[in-house]
């Protein structure tokens, strides 16, 4: 590299170039603007502008020949390793490291501390606890060992970690808001519609205490459970969670959460999208809202067989459908459709009806793809009832998606007489009764737009589904160990600021790649390390690894990085160059 120069009437300015092989031709290129004279002399507090940068080129210089240098090691053969030494770490987490920085909740750990008096580094500890949930998701105690994995290495102790959750409990409503607003800086966020729905976490404990109460669980364990509600953004991206106790109806926790968005998030227009068990009249009159601070609406999932009888008649007869992406006059009837011909296509009808003093459009759906896959499962179910009735010891309580609920009992034999004992038979009453309603599905909405916008917002729900398993089944949200109330919360945020970190690399990569790619590939790119010459990768690289490499701007693919280079990386992981912006001003390697 060399310096260059241009000249204008009032000033010099100075930047850094080389020449470069492009398209069988040499071409000089700007590497680096250094600015004006003026500039750089009142900025590094220098007299000679000129002499400053040829410093700099000379040290770009410099750099650039330790890059593309040789590393030459001798490792004595016949000399074991020292007892104790670690030499191998985790460099994966500086791709969710680079993301955490970039939302800026270093800076929320720093204004939460202002708040309390403790002496340890909250942003350590906050930062640690999401990068070990994400690749290596264990208990507190676990996690804080786990934290010695990473080049980087703790600065706390584990007793810290403890004091730490409550703090960031006791500012949850804080951190959550913040957060959101930091994000903004990284692109806008879609919340033009936002999704609701909850779940739960089991403890494997038997007293109730606090959150922690026998309700109905997802997962159907007999123990005390907490309730989490999520809101999230048309991206998938989380907006904000609560944590309520488990024996709280789900359809209660929609409303205080969400007025949270309106007073915290500052949101004031936007369609909340739910399932049918949050569809209570209550939370639909609540966002069925149009005043000058602002517009709510909704779109829910409703249940066909819940219909009242006339609206039901309506939506399951053959006649008047219309054509999903059609021109939306002409009919059709579902008894002339050709289950080949037509099997991708989807049918619609809807109307608007009043109930409880409020009008709402209810759209019903109906797909022949989607009734042969209801079909497909009921058949299995009904294949494993009929080995349940040969086998009367099997059969036990009955859910309502259970496989039991076809079978029937009965105390009398098929000549009328009265059994000694219960008789078992399939429910071919209960079999006709749910094919009545198979490949249909209905939303209510009290919007006024098209059809397939509807349908087209609605099917966007499977993303929050696939927040809850993400929390479950790769950060492994559940069993809870802790028993404090605080301490719960504190750990469903650092579960709630991960699934938005990891959402965040997730998106840099542009979807290609999927949650257990990413984060094995993470959680297995380990480097040996040998003192005073670098870190050597011992990972395979793959697409996916380069397609990081890219995407976050620093390679740590490399044969060796000197310890140098990886300081640099470390520290550009951490370097937010300007309050508005999520872009980090990093040397490509």
């Amino acid at each position: 590299m060399r310096l260059g120069w241009t000249k204008s009437k009032n000033s010099v300015s100075y930047y850094a170039q080389k020449t470069v092989y492009v398209d069988g031709k040499n071409k000089s290129e700007i590497v680096k603007w250094f600015g004006p004279a003026w500039k750089i002399c009142e900025e590094n507090g220098v007299t000679d502008a000129k002499a400053w940068c040829k410093e700099q080129v000379a040290l770009m210089n410099k750099a650039e020949e330790e890059e593309n240098g040789k590393v030459l090691l001798e490792l004595p053969v016949a000399e074991d390793i020292p007892l104790g030494e670690q030499r191998r770490f985790n460099g994966g987490y500086l791709f969710l490291q680079s993301v955490y920085y970039e939302l800026g909740l270093h800076k929320i750990c720093r204004a939460v501390a202002k708040k309390h008096k403790f002496e340890y580094d909250l942003n350590e500890i906050l930062s640690r606890l999401i990068y070990t949930r994400i690749l290596y998701p264990a208990s507190k105690k676990a996690s804080f060992e786990d934290s010695k994995r990473f080049i980087e290495q703790p600065s706390f102790e584990l007793h810290q970690i403890y004091r730490a959750l409550t703090v960031l409990a006791q500012d949850s409503d804080y951190i959550q808001s913040r957060l959101y607003k930091n994000s903004k800086q990284l692109g806008a966020r879609r919340t033009g519609v936002i999704y609701y729905d909850c779940t739960n976490y089991f403890f494997e404990i038997e007293q109730e205490k606090d959150d922690k109460q026998y309700g109905v669980s997802k997962e159907n364990r007999p123990l005390p459970i907490v309730q989490m509600g999520l809101f999230m953004d048309a991206d998938g991206i989380p907006l904000a969670f609560c944590i309520n106790p488990g024996n709280t109806s789900e359809q209660k926790t929609m409303i205080p959460l969400e007025k949270k968005l309106l007073e915290d998030f500052e949101l004031s227009q936007f369609v909340v999208c739910t399932d049918a068990g949050l569809s209570s009249m209550e939370n639909r009159k609540f966002n069925n809202y149009d005043k000058e601070d602002g517009m709510r609406s909704f779109i829910t999932t409703q249940s066909v067989k819940k219909l009242k009888g006339f609206l039901k008649e309506w939506a399951l007869s053959d006649e008047d459908w219309h054509l999903s992406g059609g021109d939306g006059r002409t009919k059709y009837n579902l008894s002339e459709l050709d289950d080949e011909k037509d099997r991708e296509k989807i049918f619609y009808k809807d109307r608007w009806i009043k109930e409880n003093g409020l009008e709402q459009r209810l759209i019903v759906t109906y797909s022949i793809k989607y009734r042969d896959y209801l079909r497909s499962i009921r058949s299995g179910h009904i294949e494993r009832a009929a080995k349940a009735v040969e086998d009367p010891s099997r059969i036990s309580h009955k859910r309502q998606t259970d496989y039991k609920r076809f079978i029937k009992e009965g105390h009398a034999t098929k000549d009328g007489e009265v059994a000694d004992k219960a008789i078992y038979d399939i429910d071919t009453d209960r079999i006709s009764e749910e094919e009545k309603y198979d490949g249909f599905y209905a939303a209510c909405t009290n919007l006024e737009d098209t059809a397939e916008t509807i349908i087209k917002v609605n099917k966007w729900r499977w993303q929050i589904e696939e927040c809850f398993r993400i929390m479950k089944s790769e950060f492994k949200a559940r069993p809870v160990y802790l028993q404090d109330k605080e301490r719960i919360k504190a750990h469903f945020m650092t579960c709630f600021i991960a699934l938005v970190v990891y959402r965040y690399v997730e998106k840099k990569l542009g979807g290609k790649y999927t949650c257990s790619q990413i984060i094995d590939t993470l959680s297995e790119m380990d480097f040996l390390k040998f003192d005073g010459k670098g870190y050597i990768p011992v990972y395979t690289r793959t697409e996916l690894t380069d397609d990081l490499n890219e995407a976050f701007g620093f390679n740590t693919s490399r044969q060796i990085i000197t310890p140098k280079k990886m300081r640099s990386i470390c520290h550009d992981t951490k370097a937010v160059t300007s309050e508005n912006s999520g872009h980090k001003d990093r040397k490509n390697p």
